[in-house]
């Protein structure tokens, strides 16, 4: 089954902030810090206080370009993937970056459904480029800019928040790389599970004494939401797993491919254990996944599978012909997109 769009990823390009120690670096964010040690991460990134969210991803983007010599007048579309606080409110980061890359008179749309938008978002480049022949050359982002005001880099999920970008280009025709399918679904029962309370039109101010310091976590937060019944909390632990198996699943019959055509998985950078549990169903090894990357790099937001796929790119463990899943969860929301490298 051919795609409805013919395109490709012609060039990466990322960034990332400065590599921190998380064995060293734990107890500043935490009072439990051998419960970070648990996860099994070694490093993750922290940008500098002074580097921005879009800075950040126009370094990544100006990356990506100057890998093929070009320059902003050849984009027709740029789109931008963030999960994390905006740094402006009544404000569009696509058009900030727009304005950072010199790219003039195009179209840009700015992504934030959680850290899933990273994957999913290739949706709305494919329906672009299907609906405006025009549009040949598109560049799409995805950064993770943490706000240590609003999240503890060590007690939100179970890894480590990191700061990093990635872009890539994608040109129409383009036969590497080439894009297959997006699939996506939403089931909101739980998707107010990460909110920030405060910062929003219903809520814009913290409390009096509040950080993120000692802010309830992840953990609190679920013991919290589902209370004494462990039952609940086990089948939504578990209903995360398989709800990665039925969107792949999905992608796969809108591809026309079958499950065990997939040759690589790239999961968001959670625990190998729990990206062994993902990949175990479709028959992946762990050295076909990005648990081989993830314990360095910790969570980059909605920049994990893209950087991933990248870094399994230039180490050679993509062959020409392989098909990669880029799998992902934002709180309620799972998808994948399948590219055939």
């Amino acid at each position: 089954m051919s795609p409805p769009v013919d395109f490709g990823i012609s060039s990466f390009g990322y960034v990332f902030g400065k590599d921190m120690d998380v064995a060293e670096t734990a107890g500043q964010y935490t009072s439990h810090p051998e419960r970070v040690l648990k996860w099994g991460f070694r490093t993750y990134h922290r940008a500098d206080d002074d580097l921005q969210t879009t800075q950040l991803a126009g370094q990544a983007a100006t990356r990506a370009l100057e890998r093929l010599g070009l320059g902003a007048e050849a984009v027709d579309l740029l789109v931008l993937a963030c999960a994390d606080p905006p740094e402006y409110h009544y404000w569009d980061g696509s058009v900030s970056l727009a304005r950072e890359l010199g790219v003039r008179r195009t179209q840009t749309l700015m992504l934030t459904e959680g850290c899933g938008a990273g994957v999913h978002g290739f949706h709305y480049v494919a329906a672009a480029m299907a609906l405006q022949p025009e549009v040949r050359t598109a560049v799409f982002v995805a950064v993770s800019r943490v706000s240590e005001f609003h999240r503890n880099r060590m007690n939100t999920v179970g890894a480590p928040l990191s700061d990093a970008a990635v872009a890539v280009v994608l040109e129409r025709g383009h036969k590497a790389n080439r894009w297959l399918a997006t699939e996506q679904f939403t089931e909101p029962e739980h998707g107010e599970l990460l909110r920030v309370e405060f910062g929003g039109s219903a809520n814009p101010l913290p409390p009096d004494g509040w950080s993120s310091r000692v802010a309830p976590g992840g953990y609190d937060t679920l013991r919290e939401h589902f209370g004494d019944d462990s039952a609940a909390l086990s089948r939504y632990l578990q209903r995360r797993y398989d709800g990665i198996t039925e969107v792949i699943d999905r992608a796969c019959r809108r591809a026309g491919i079958a499950r065990e055509d997939i040759d690589h998985l790239l999961y968001f950078n959670d625990t190998t254990e729990s990206i062994r549990e993902v990949a175990e169903p479709l028959g992946i090894p762990p050295e076909r996944t990005n648990a081989v990357v993830s314990p360095d790099h910790g969570h980059m937001g909605a920049a994990d599978q893209l950087i991933s796929f990248a870094l399994q790119h230039e180490r050679g463990a993509v062959k020409p012909g392989d098909i990669v899943a880029l799998s992902g969860i934002s709180v309620g929301r799972w998808c994948t997109t399948l590219f055939r490298a």
